[in-house]
């Protein structure tokens, strides 16, 4: 792929489209397109056609399709944000968890505003408004309250547990037939990352080929099943053909493991989730999958698939 470079005051710009390809359009800007459901948003985009920028710390470690423009910064390196805003109508904004995720929240929706964006699809959580004490989820409401404030046109995309997070796991899984998530007995509608991305997808060509501004609305991104912990070790041990246990409600071991490879705090901030999810579930509202299917034209991803993924190359001969 040849890459063509584009400047743009004082900053780089690197894409595989010639300099006078596009350059009238419009762009869709992906910030977070280096995570599991941002690169899916990519390849989304690029499917239908849309002019595609993304926002990375490190252009040597990126690796997109042919298209794409990538633009070099972080959320708060602000001239880097302001410059990868320039010639931009649609956002897609999607904050890591990390300590200053608010402020990088606060900065990136200031810029966006003062770059005239008001076209945007932002990745909260579900039930943000009520999770207050984790802090992953206040924030994304906290965000969610500052794009209704300052009049943002937005889709607040709100996805439950991420499926794709078993991959973490699949260890104890598969070597010692213990399912470790406590996610309690009241049920968590899992949700494929695919399906979150093609949403968002969709949410961004919509707003950014609509005529004016559209009002804001929230989507529920669930999964097509809810389902306890002992649901969840009932599907690995049909797809495994031996037991798999449920590693109990106890966030405290959680917690405890979680912090054996991650930063203290955040092994922390991981426990007072488990407890949302033990306490309260993550069960969609009424109409939630309907919508969702619709939406997409075809069925969600299920959790066995996933399962079935993360077991194969135990269960070749």
């Amino acid at each position: 792929m040849r890459v063509y470079l584009h400047a743009r005051g004082s900053r780089i710009f690197a894409s595989s489209a010639r300099p006078s390809e596009g350059a009238n359009a419009m762009t869709i800007l992906v910030i977070g397109a280096t995570g599991r459901v941002g690169r899916h948003v990519v390849d989304q985009l690029l499917q239908r056609d849309a002019a595609v920028r993304v926002l990375t710390r490190d252009t040597h470690k990126a690796s997109f399709p042919a298209g794409v423009e990538v633009a070099q910064g972080d959320l708060l390196d602000i001239d880097a944000v302001r410059s990868a805003f320039a010639g931009v109508r649609t956002l897609f904004l999607l904050n890591a968890v990390t300590g200053d995720e608010f402020t990088q929240a606060i900065i990136t929706l200031n810029l966006a505003r003062e770059a005239g964006i008001e076209r945007l699809v932002y990745l909260s959580v579900f039930e943000a408004d009520r999770a207050v004490n984790v802090p992953h989820f206040a924030v994304k409401y906290g965000a969610e309250r500052m794009l209704e404030a300052m009049g943002f046109g937005a889709t607040i995309l709100r996805p439950t547990y991420f499926i794709d997070n078993e991959v973490m796991v699949k260890d104890v899984i598969l070597n010692h037939g213990v399912y470790p998530m406590p996610i309690g007995g009241k049920g968590v509608a899992m949700v494929d990352a695919r399906d979150i991305a093609e949403v968002a997808a969709i949410e961004l060509i919509r707003r950014d080929t609509a005529e004016a501004t559209l009002p804001i609305e929230t989507i529920n991104v669930v999964g097509p099943e809810t389902l306890t912990g002992e649901g969840v070790t009932a599907i690995w041990s049909d797809v495994l053909g031996r037991p798999v246990a449920y590693g109990g409600d106890d966030p405290s071991s959680f917690e405890a493991n979680m912090a054996t490879f991650m930063p203290r705090w955040t092994a922390y901030e991981m426990r007072l989730m488990a407890e949302r999810y033990i306490s309260d579930g993550m069960i969609p509202e009424v109409g939630d999958v309907e919508r969702l299917t619709a939406l997409l034209g075809r069925p969600l991803h299920g959790y066995r698939e996933t399962a079935v993924q993360i077991a194969s190359p135990t269960l070749l001969p």
